[in-house]
């Protein structure tokens, strides 16, 4: 069985870790604040446990958690311009959490900012829930959320995310973990593959402007691997992933570090894939491990609808109504040596 620990209270809910192991000797840890992944340890080059994920040595932290670390984001992930959209005729107002200006997240406190409840736990999974109320930070509809973590062999952890609803809703969930293969180094190093020919262009404010674009002859072409810091672009961008969504999960990144070896591979049945290599997390002194935080200290693959889908009709739909199910699934697979291919 897992092992689930009391680690604090928040909205009068106590707030308990689950402890995962899986086969191979993987293990995990996932707080039932925000559906967070607090800790990911996998087996390294020499069979000793590397942790793989970035997050707090804490649980106060998380209360807060302004860099997202590990969080389940929703109930719509990403951005919306304005914090506004229409939908079946009604305007919506769901407020601007980022700088006044953007819809970030889910809103100030999304199901990242929430307490989550434990239906199901053994010694490889786990599966929380909960129920965003109608007019939860503005979003039409009572949703019912889960969101199930799976370790298995060899070193891969499973996200899988359904939701329904009582009325027409849009619903974009989205995993935020901050993935380190070279925990001394930065992400810029990293070696990047990307399974996406065209990507969503953004404005000043980080929120598409509605084109779908090529990624040839752009910063954003990573269609063969190459290192984040051959350009001088930071990432925090939508990619179109290649491949048909809502089916098996395909590949959709790859990312290596050439000093240590290891590798990423991330799989999802979701459209579209921000990549966004860390460039603003806050600096931190409480990490896990007393590993110090700092801007490209860890990279994110957040698999995903598009970004502000909800007011492009050319984008895929991110509305959800009764009678119909939400599901994603997205899986994130470790290695020493060379990656898979499915």
């Amino acid at each position: 069985m897992s092992r689930i620990e009391r680690v604090g209270e928040a909205d009068g809910s106590p707030i308990h870790e689950i402890t995962l192991t899986g086969p191979d000797g993987s293990s995990a840890r996932v707080l039932s604040w925000g559906a967070t992944l607090r800790d990911l340890l996998v087996p390294g080059p020499d069979g000793a446990p590397v942790r793989v994920v970035l997050g707090y040595d804490n649980f106060e932290p998380y209360l807060t958690n302004p860099s997202y670390l590990g969080a389940t984001c929703g109930r719509v992930a990403n951005r919306i311009r304005a914090g506004r959209f229409r939908l079946d005729g009604r305007d919506y107002d769901v407020g601007r959490n980022e700088d006044g200006i953007t819809h970030l997240h889910g809103g100030a406190r999304g199901f990242s900012h929430r307490p989550w409840d434990i239906v199901a736990a053994d010694a490889t999974a786990v599966t929380l829930t909960r129920q965003s109320p109608d007019g939860e930070e503005g979003y039409p509809g009572t949703l019912d959320v889960r969101c199930t973590y799976r370790l298995s062999a060899p070193a891969t952890i499973t996200v899988e995310m359904t939701a329904t609803t009582d009325a027409p809703t849009a619903v974009n969930l989205a995993h935020h973990s901050y993935f380190t293969l070279d925990p001394e180094g930065s992400v810029r190093d990293l070696e990047v593959e990307i399974a996406a020919h065209r990507y969503t262009p953004v404005g000043g404010e980080l929120v598409p402007t509605g084109q779908v674009s090529p990624v040839a002859g752009t910063p954003f072409d990573f269609v063969r691997p190459r290192r984040l810091a051959d350009q001088a672009t930071l990432y925090d961008v939508n990619f179109v992933l290649d491949g048909t969504p809502h089916a098996p999960p395909r590949i959709a990144a790859r990312a290596r570090s050439p000093r240590t070896g290891m590798s990423l591979t991330v799989f999802t049945t979701e459209p579209g894939l921000q990549l966004y290599d860390g460039q603003y997390l806050q600096p931190t002194e409480h990490g896990l491990g007393g590993q110090r935080h700092g801007p490209h200290a860890g990279i994110c693959f957040e698999a995903q609808n598009f970004p502000d889908a909800v007011n492009h009709t050319a984008f895929p739909s991110p509305w959800l109504r009764p009678g119909r199910t939400y599901r994603q699934v997205t899986r994130y697979h470790f290695a020493t040596g060379e990656t898979p291919s499915e």
